[in-house]
């Protein structure tokens, strides 16, 4: 334990000792947690659309009204000619093409039926799905509006009409930032503490320091604890910033469940993640070697935990890789215990995994650190 204190003093004073170090391991992950979550927002706004109004009824205006009144959409051109709009759509003006045939109205009094085309430009296959979908759905309602209009006149029999109600569990208001937060703090809290742990124990190859230690009696799992333990303490530094500051001030977002649960996984998962960032530099021999590495296993894990894509529509090869990623759970546990209040009753089988990840890698870090060159 004297030792193990003995490398500790020795860690934080190289740290503290690099000003550059501590100002990117405080100020990079709250300057990114403020914008990444504004940036990562699925939710697709001012789709630019054009409509072509043959009928201009007072139907087809109630639908217009509502199509831009919703917010999703802003109006390129209005005109009553197709080609007029279309040279819009070809020169990226335009997202979408509403045309209203004519005789709209009339069709839907007589006939109770009525067409409408939309053409959508999907090279943005994303944004051209939402947009769609979108529009589709304003559609949908503005014809109940119309059945439920109808069937309130009096010359109209009464019809069964079903009236749906939608309760939003969790995410009540459906704000994305309270989705994205949790994900996005998990990934600063990786990035920055595989990263700085990959690049500890090669620095010392580099300095020549590795060598003056390799000859002292030190065990190997006491240095590899003493590599461990101050990056340990950083990212719950930065995980508590990121919880307590940024993500209740900022985005007002307060955990539903115990923070004593995302602490006990935040320990470790911190282990695991420690476990392959000191692999990674105990196979590495230059810093550059070990940027490499991080940086391709940080890539992975970020678009293989379902942080921006649901690993239940990933390719079948895919949801292996998500199953053996780190990142993947405690994204997951971060969603669950924030947005929903999962307790440790719940979590059972993240913790198993994880705390066999942690294993797993310290064990992995141990057997292939080497005291001899």
């Amino acid at each position: 334990m004297r030792t193990l204190m003995f490398l500790l003093q020795k860690e934080f004073r190289q740290i503290f000792r690099n000003d550059l170090i501590l100002r990117m391991i405080i100020a990079m992950p709250i300057i990114q947690l403020l914008i990444l979550p504004l940036a990562a927002d699925f939710e697709i706004k001012n789709i630019n659309i054009s409509i072509v109004d043959h009928d201009r009824s007072t139907f087809s205006q109630k639908l217009i009204d509502k199509v831009i009144a919703s917010g999703y959409f802003k109006l390129n051109d209005y005109s009553v000619s197709f080609d007029e709009s279309f040279q819009e759509f070809e020169n990226d003006n335009s997202d979408l093409v509403l045309e209203i045939p004519q005789d709209f109205e009339k069709n839907l009094i007589r006939e109770n039926s009525g067409e409408l085309f939309i053409a959508v430009n999907a090279i943005n296959g994303t944004k051209a799905s939402v947009g769609s979908s979108y529009l589709g759905r304003i559609i949908s309602d503005y014809n109940s509006d119309i059945r439920l209009q109808r069937m309130e006149q009096p010359q109209m029999n009464a019809s069964p009409f079903i009236e749906i109600a939608t309760l939003n569990w969790f995410n009540p208001y459906l704000n994305y930032p309270f989705f994205m937060v949790p994900g996005i703090l998990v990934v600063l809290v990786t990035m920055v503490g595989a990263y700085m742990c990959a690049l500890n124990i090669v620095k010392e190859k580099e300095v020549g320091t590795i060598e003056q230690i390799n000859v002292t009696p030190i065990k190997k799992h006491i240095f590899i604890l003493g590599k461990l333990i101050p990056f340990w303490l950083i990212g719950i530094f930065i995980f508590s910033i990121g919880l307590f500051i940024i993500a209740r001030f900022v985005y007002g977002i307060v955990p539903m469940g115990s923070v004593i649960v995302l602490y006990c996984f935040l320990g470790i998962y911190l282990i695991a993640l420690l476990g392959i960032g000191l692999i990674i530099s105990t196979y590495s021999n230059t810093q550059q070697q070990a940027m490499s590495l991080a940086f391709f296993c940080m890539m992975i894990f970020l678009l293989m935990s379902g942080l921006f894509t649901p690993i239940e529509s990933m390719p079948e090869w895919a949801k292996l890789i998500a199953k053996c990623n780190p990142v993947t759970y405690f994204i997951e546990v971060m969603r669950m215990v924030v947005l929903k209040g999962s307790g440790f009753s719940d979590l059972g089988r993240q913790f198993l995994i994880i705390g066999g990840m942690a294993v797993f890698f310290n064990s992995w870090a141990i057997l292939n650190y080497k005291k001899t060159s």
